[in-house]
């Protein structure tokens, strides 16, 4: 007779006190499973560890959808914290010089992108003095810019918010920085009632920072908050 193999007699009586210890560790009972089929022979359905693996299979497909769930619901904290802190920096200065200037300056920081851009439209097309001081932050564009920009001249309805990849950005809008800009929010701004429509736009280096996937609940949010201060300052 052969003799079996003995476990130790104190490994032995831990296992039995605690089996938890076994059943909790993937590993182990993967191996477990794998060496009861191997004593049944290749002859031998064994029902059981075909359910086993497609519970496992769930199992990890589960975990994968939770870890998914969990990076998402981060990610959208992280954002809605972003836009809060720039909506408080937007509200602090005094001045409406100072307001604009940190639209492209701590504001853009807080939100993480390379540019802010304002554009306005207006009936006068002169160069303005008062546009030229507040440097590349504010442009002026003629009316029916906004509208023609946001849909590319096509014959459909322009979104509150708008986020597309672009090969670089539009020199009028952008400036000097437009060759590296490869993705962009616009935000068209109701700037109220006999005011000609406006337009946020914010600009990043990254072509994955704004695509059309992405949602756009957070800067609706800071669009509105942004056409409600734009029509104080302009009162």
């Amino acid at each position: 007779m052969t003799k079996q193999a003995q476990i130790e007699e104190t490994l032995r009586e831990k296992i039995i006190s605690t089996p938890e210890l076994i059943l909790d560790d993937q590993d182990l009972m993967t191996a477990l499973i794998a060496a009861n089929e191997k004593a049944m022979g290749g002859n031998i359905v064994d029902l059981r560890g075909i359910a086993m693996d497609r519970l496992e299979a769930r199992l990890d497909r589960l975990e994968d959808t939770h870890r998914s769930v969990i990076a998402a619901a981060y990610e959208n904290l992280a954002g809605t914290n972003q836009v809060h802190r720039a909506i408080l920096r937007m509200m602090d200065p005094l001045e409406f010089e100072t307001f604009l200037k940190d639209l492209d300056g701590e504001v853009a920081d807080i939100l993480r992108v390379d540019a802010v851009r304002l554009v306005l439209e207006t009936e006068q097309t002169e160069d303005d003095p008062s546009v030229r001081k507040l440097g590349a932050v504010l442009s002026v564009a003629e009316p029916g810019f906004v509208e023609a920009y946001l849909t590319f001249g096509r014959n459909v309805p322009a979104r509150q918010v708008t986020l597309r990849q672009i090969e670089s950005g539009a020199h009028e809008i952008f400036g000097d920085k437009a060759p590296y800009v490869r993705s962009e929010a616009c935000l068209k701004l109701d700037l109220g009632k006999g005011r000609l429509p406006g337009m946020l736009v914010m600009g990043a280096e990254d072509p994955h920072h704004f695509t059309p996937q992405q949602g756009t609940d957070l800067l609706s949010f800071f669009g509105g908050v942004f056409e409600r201060a734009m029509r104080r300052w302009l009162s």
